[in-house]
């Protein structure tokens, strides 16, 4: 597990006026939740760059995506961050972006670009200390299985479904962002089968 860094008030303030890639031009607001990462989640749920929902909300997975996220973490037994009511870390899912501004030109971040936020996700990743990891989306999966699968550059994300991977000890899997889900309709099965490999991956290892 990385090194847990600065509590999450500073790590708010680094990502509301960091300047290391040019995603932070034209940026509004930065897309983070200050409140979820400063408590223990047994899930920790990554997805790809925030589109303008989720900055104007200041959240990763906002809007009709959320919604239907939401819904399958339910589905699972799983509280999100605005879900009501108290929930034990084993009931807990946090939920973050792959890079934390919203990128102007709505495409795809490249490689130097998530390599700026990727500290940034490193530190969450501490701070959280999640017992599984959802990737949702191949820009998601990209940051978090570089460093021990290079060969994740050139892999469709179908290629990487459907298995365990490893980040920090962490068991990781890769799935289709919901926004996808939402044009995707014939693909809810096989992204709800990849939510029931992450659950069936918790028990495997230790609290």
């Amino acid at each position: 597990m990385p090194p847990s860094g600065n509590a999450p008030a500073d790590l708010a303030q680094e990502i509301a006026t960091c300047q290391a890639c040019r995603l932070c031009q034209g940026r509004r607001a930065p897309v983070f939740d200050v409140a979820g990462v400063a408590r223990r989640a047994d899930w920790l749920v990554v997805g790809d760059p925030p589109e303008a929902v989720d900055e104007q909300a200041g959240r990763p997975f906002a809007g009709p995506a959320g919604e239907l996220l939401g819904n399958m973490l339910r589905a699972l037994g799983l509280k999100g961050p605005l879900d009501a009511g108290p929930a034990e870390a084993s009931q807990r899912a946090y939920l973050t972006a792959v890079v934390k501004c919203r990128p102007a030109d709505a495409g795809p971040p490249e490689l130097a670009e998530l390599a700026a936020c990727h500290g940034y996700l490193q530190r969450e990743l501490a701070q959280v200390r999640p017992r599984v990891i959802l990737a949702l989306g191949r820009a998601a999966a990209l940051s978090l299985l570089q460093g021990s699968m290079p060969e994740v550059v050139s892999l469709p994300l179908g290629q990487l479904r459907g298995r365990i991977h490893q980040v920090h000890g962490v068991p990781l899997v890769v799935s289709y962002p919901p926004a996808y889900l939402l044009r995707n309709q014939a693909d809810k099965a096989r992204a709800w089968a990849d939510l029931c490999l992450a659950r069936s991956a918790v028990p495997t290892i230790a609290p």
